[in-house]
């Protein structure tokens, strides 16, 4: 037991921070609709990160770190702009598509570099079992302000989320607060995914928000059950990858599947639809 908490505590404190944040913002995504915006915002700063790796700065440092984040309020502002009252064409295609057009031009970059096969495994699956106590204290600092910026301006975020029509209607400057959202996202993902990996945040973001609206009914509701199951989910998954020797990221990804599955199966058992 001593062994498992020698080398897990740290992993296990990690996934706890990134619970505490991503279920938040995971509720927005689902409100919003934009479930891609996680993946394009991750692979845009994981491009940052390759376009840095390949000028020679290295992976981890505060260097590759600020470059990544530039490269994420770039598609903060895209992102922003791109949301329209009335449009033909949903928001979330244009996500999609630039997250693929990301990811494509990540590989290209990557064949550039010798170091591009290490590089892009630790983009998907990150480092968490090799975090340190001062990536979390960067992590707390980070999301706490995140944090205390959302509190302050919850409403507007949440009415836009949730009502769109009606904000626009009541003439709220959508854009502005789109960028303010998308930004404040850009920095709390580019900050994630250096450490946890794209597929991770992934899954903290989504999984544990689309289980919390299923089972449950009010904001507040969803947000203290996507906290719980978000650290159910994680612990049960660290656990698992190291008594039976797997990748910490990708076993936790696929432990919070499984907890998606169990969600499904409740919400049929309830008589509601799958």
């Amino acid at each position: 037991m001593s062994d498992f908490l020698q080398v897990m505590f740290y992993p296990f404190l990690a996934c706890l921070i990134l619970a505490s944040i991503l279920a938040y913002l995971g509720l927005h995504v689902i409100e919003r609709g934009v479930i891609f915006v996680d993946l394009a915002l991750a692979q845009i700063a994981a491009l940052g990160t390759t376009v840095g790796l390949v000028l020679g700065l290295e992976p981890n440092t505060a260097g590759s770190y600020w470059l990544a984040l530039g490269f994420t309020f770039v598609g903060a502002i895209i992102f922003a702009v791109t949301r329209l009252k009335h449009s033909k064409v949903p928001h979330e295609a244009v996500i999609g598509s630039i997250y693929v057009v990301a990811a494509a031009a990540s590989i290209l970059v990557l064949t550039q570099s010798h170091e591009g096969d290490e590089e892009l495994k630790n983009i998907m699956i990150g480092r968490l079992l090799f975090v340190q106590q001062d990536d979390l204290v960067k992590l707390l600092l980070i999301y706490g302000v995140i944090g205390l910026v959302h509190w302050f301006v919850r409403k507007p975020l949440l009415l836009i989320s949730q009502k769109p029509q009606e904000a626009f209607q009541q003439g709220l400057p959508i854009k502005w607060w789109d960028f303010v959202f998308y930004t404040t996202f850009g920095f709390v993902v580019t900050s994630s995914v250096e450490l946890a990996g794209i597929l991770l945040v992934f899954a903290f973001l989504v999984i544990p928000s689309i289980c919390a609206a299923w089972l449950a009914g009010s904001i507040k509701q969803r947000l203290l059950l996507g906290w719980f199951l978000g650290t159910v989910m994680s612990t049960i998954g660290i656990a698992a990858s190291y008594w039976l020797d797997f990748p910490t990221g990708a076993t936790v990804v696929c432990v919070f599947g499984i907890g998606l599955a169990l969600c499904m199966a409740l919400r049929a058992i309830r008589g509601q639809p799958a």
